[in-house]
């Protein structure tokens, strides 16, 4: 931490953030109490006064990123901006990153960002600017309100931390236990949101689907009843949440997918493996029948469904028989897409301890072959929507003059060639040709006829 000279207050900043949707929604929140400081984003980020590693901890790249990242920052006259390692490898690792980048102003977790305007005073005067603590109650009811969106699309969290436990992550210790936001200030939030221009929200949690509270009336809720709640502000056209964990998938929330409409055809459901005994030694909670059972479910409830998933190969012990079954179970659900990593031993998990750490080349072979299988199922499930009437939300420009793109239901990407129209808009769209990350629409006929 080089606090040997004390530096101006910075006037201009940049967040940059790694990693999930939350730490989206965590960039978002910072840039806005900073911005109720006087302070201002910076059009040309080299130039900031102020520089945010807003960082991720799952995946080891993912840390040496942020070391590439913070050395980067130097400009070639030598001078710098203040630099500020916020997230989750700051909780992680906050000795660590004072001992290998000195020039590191200000160190602060994910659950303590509200404190950073007071961390940024403390830098600038020269002093130590840490501050890991977990103080989540406060740290949303110390936040300034939300401002006007930019994008027509918004993250919200409701809940943050984990209690699962599993062998593999980090979260438990960088994010803390399960905490729940109040009804009221969710409810708050995503009004104050939808006044700003957002049409569509995603519900955000590292196990969005755990949150409980109790509503206005001091009912106790599931998020069953917080999603019918929300789905009744007019101006919100629609509503998505991620990630679940498929311990919480309640009956209620299975039933929420066929009865709200304004929820859209879309389950994101880490199974990780297909294996049971991997399951077992990941911690997992369920098993892969569990699983399929929910899928079933939730299917019932809503047909069109899109599934998307999280796997890991190569975790330790894993044979190539208890591999073979990941395929199976992918063949059984027929995701619409998914997330595939290889194993990452993360410092202080029990997974790292284990024996039977699985070769680099046997986990490059095996999650070749996954991803292979699930890029033809994605490509499969974009080709059956070919033909289809959908309506897609606008969000931005397309490569080329006139074009735009917005999220199906399913929340594939569609491009549509529409100079006439503006971010934001809600349309239809005929689905007239499908790639495997992308589909082509164009201004729906059929609908205006």
């Amino acid at each position: 931490m080089n606090r040997n000279d004390a530096q101006k207050t910075p006037a201009t900043f940049q967040v940059k953030s790694f990693g999930c949707q939350m730490n989206v929604y965590d960039g978002e929140r910072m840039a806005e109490m900073l911005g109720t400081r006087g302070m201002t984003a910076a059009t040309d980020g080299a130039a900031a006064d102020l520089v945010i590693l807003n960082t991720c901890h799952i995946r080891e790249k993912a840390v040496d990123k942020v070391y590439s990242d913070i050395g980067r920052l130097t400009r070639e006259d030598g001078s710098r901006p203040m630099i500020a390692v916020a997230g989750c490898v700051a909780q992680a690792e906050g000795s660590e990153i004072q001992r290998r980048a000195r020039n590191v102003d200000i160190v602060v977790g994910p659950q303590a960002y509200h404190r950073l305007p007071d961390l940024i005073d403390r830098a600038g005067r020269g002093e130590e600017a840490v501050d890991t603590d977990m103080p989540l109650a406060s740290k949303f009811a110390a936040l300034p309100a939300r401002t006007k969106q930019a994008r027509p699309t918004a993250f919200l969290t409701i809940m943050e931390g984990c209690d699962k436990f599993c062998t593999y992550c980090v979260v438990p210790y960088t994010r803390g236990a399960e905490i729940s936001r109040s009804w009221n200030a969710i409810i708050d939030e995503a009004k104050a949101l939808v006044d700003g221009g957002a049409r569509e929200i995603t519900l955000l949690g590292q196990n969005v689907n755990a949150w409980t509270g109790e509503d206005d009336k001091g009912r106790a809720q599931g998020m069953d009843g917080l999603v019918r709640e929300l789905a009744k502000i007019p101006d919100l056209k629609r509503l998505r949440y991620t990630t679940s964990h498929p311990n919480d998938m309640s009956d209620g929330l299975i039933a929420t997918h066929g009865e709200v409409d304004k929820l859209m055809p879309f389950l994101h459901l880490p199974v990780q493996s297909g294996n049971n005994r991997i399951l077992k030694a990941m911690n997992r909670s369920h098993d892969a029948e569990s699983y399929l059972r929910i899928i079933d479910r939730v299917r019932m409830a809503r047909p069109d469904i899109a599934v998307s998933g999280d796997f890991i190969v190569g975790f330790p012990g894993e044979t190539d028989a208890e591999f073979e079954d990941t395929l199976k179970i992918v063949e059984q659900v027929r995701y619409a897409q998914c997330y595939s990593f290889k194993y990452s031993p993360r410092p202080g998990t029990p997974a790292a301890e284990m024996d039977g750490q699985i070769p680099l080349t046997v986990m490059d072979e095996r999650l070749a072959r996954l991803q292979a299988l699930l890029n033809r199922q994605q490509a499969d499930f974009n080709t059956a929507t070919v033909g289809r009437t959908t309506d897609i939300l606008l969000e931005r420009k397309g490569r080329h003059p006139g074009q735009l793109i917005g999220k199906s239901p399913w929340l594939q990407s569609v491009v549509v060639t529409a100079p006439d129209l503006s971010i934001g808009d809600m349309i239809d769209v005929d689905i007239i040709s499908a790639g495997p990350n992308s589909l082509a629409g164009e201004l729906s006929r059929r609908k205006a006829a």
